[in-house]
């Protein structure tokens, strides 16, 4: 399993009107603690999409139930728009102390080998995307395809990093539908 240089704590997603703002998916428990203008956010992006290494915050607010942020430098919806599918990451060095040892980050799981509970290989974690009932786990299947499984303790009884994998016990035929990638 590979190690990140941070904490991821959002993904941006569309943007939001036309002042530059975009909606975030939620990897953070306590965005009100991590979401304050002036805040600086290493990103990881797809190299040559132009995304910066480093957004400071400028504007947050909640609108409808959705957190949208501004970014200094990014004053137009097609800025924001150039911002989509980034992540917001926090250095290692700085404490977060939103995290608790209840649950699992995104970089937590990525790379962790899924088995059903008899040990046979049934993927790999590609991601986590968080949901509104559940979170669920996105696994790229040995043929290439991808499945979404929901991440919650009766189909994901066990997470080991230390040992590199997630037993899945999913019920019959949940890992056949395949998913598009975003």
């Amino acid at each position: 399993m590979s190690r990140t240089d941070g904490h991821v704590v959002a993904r941006i997603g569309k943007p939001h009107a036309l002042r530059g703002e975009v909606t975030v998916q939620l990897h953070t428990d306590d965005p009100e603690a991590r979401f304050v203008p002036g805040v600086v956010f290493d990103t990881r992006a797809q190299e040559g999409t132009g995304v910066p290494r480093q957004l400071t915050l400028a504007t947050t607010r909640v609108h409808q139930g959705v957190w949208l942020l501004g970014f200094e430098g990014i004053p137009d919806r097609t800025g924001a728009e150039s911002l989509r599918g980034t992540r917001l990451v926090l250095a290692l060095d700085q404490p977060d102390p939103t995290r608790d040892d209840e649950g699992w980050y995104e970089e937590d799981l990525v790379g962790l080998q899924a088995v059903d509970p008899s040990g046979r290989v049934l993927g790999e974690v590609i991601a986590l995307e968080l949901g509104a009932a559940q979170d669920r786990l996105r696994l790229r299947r040995p043929d290439g395809t991808e499945a979404l499984v929901p991440f919650v303790e009766e189909i994901v009884p066990e997470v080991d990093p230390e040992a590199g994998r997630v037993v899945v016990d999913a019920p019959p035929g949940l890992l056949d539908l395949d998913v598009k990638g975003d």
